[in-house]
């Protein structure tokens, strides 16, 4: 599991523990020699966990759209800025790149790119992890959320149990280490059969 995207804010927070478990993450990610790839950012989480990795000297890759290049929040430290003209381009290049993926807290974007991942590894467009980082218990409504439209019926306990949620980075990165992909062509049947009936 070496190259890793994390998704997280462009804000700090108001809690000092989220920048406190950005560092940490950064410092897990370190210590398994695994290269950051994320959206390039000088701003909030992005750029505390870019440092750490570059204090470690560890390769570091962003990937920005020129819109947010031209507002001057772009990181001009890292090792490689990839510059792109759509939001989806990026999210785009960071899926192909990536051997995993982790979200920390952070807010739209984040959720934007939590939840394609999510579906990615699901319909198994690839067979990579996606965790969860559930600082402060930040996550704790997006998994009741996912509970409870798995117990309803919407989303398969398969796919609810493959993803891998902690506040321990290396728990997470252990987890993503062993991650194994769901059989698609099994729920595929199954869906089909529940219209015929």
């Amino acid at each position: 599991m070496k190259k890793i995207c994390v998704f997280c804010g462009s804000s700090m927070g108001f809690n000092p523990i989220y920048r406190d478990k950005a560092v940490e993450l950064g410092q897990a990610l370190a210590k398994e020699g695994c290269e950051l790839l994320y959206g390039g950012g000088s701003v909030g989480l992005m750029k505390v966990i870019a440092d750490v990795m570059l204090d470690n000297h560890c390769k570091v890759t962003g990937t920005i759209t020129q819109h947010l290049m031209d507002m001057h929040v772009g990181h001009d430290k890292i090792d490689e800025m990839v510059v792109v003209e759509t939001m989806a381009e990026r999210k785009k290049l960071l899926e192909d790149r990536a051997d995993g993926f982790i979200v920390m807290p952070g807010g739209l974007g984040s959720m934007d790119e939590f939840f394609e991942v999510f579906v990615l590894s699901q319909l198994r467009v690839f067979d990579k992890p996606v965790a969860l980082y559930n600082v402060n218990g930040f996550y704790d409504d997006i998994i009741r959320f996912i509970d409870h439209s798995t117990n309803e019926g919407f989303i398969r306990r398969e796919h609810a149990d493959g993803l891998i949620v902690s506040d321990d980075p290396e728990y997470l990165l252990k987890k993503m280490e062993e991650y194994q992909p769901v059989d698609v062509k099994k729920w595929v049947v199954e869906l089909k059969e529940q219209i015929k009936s």
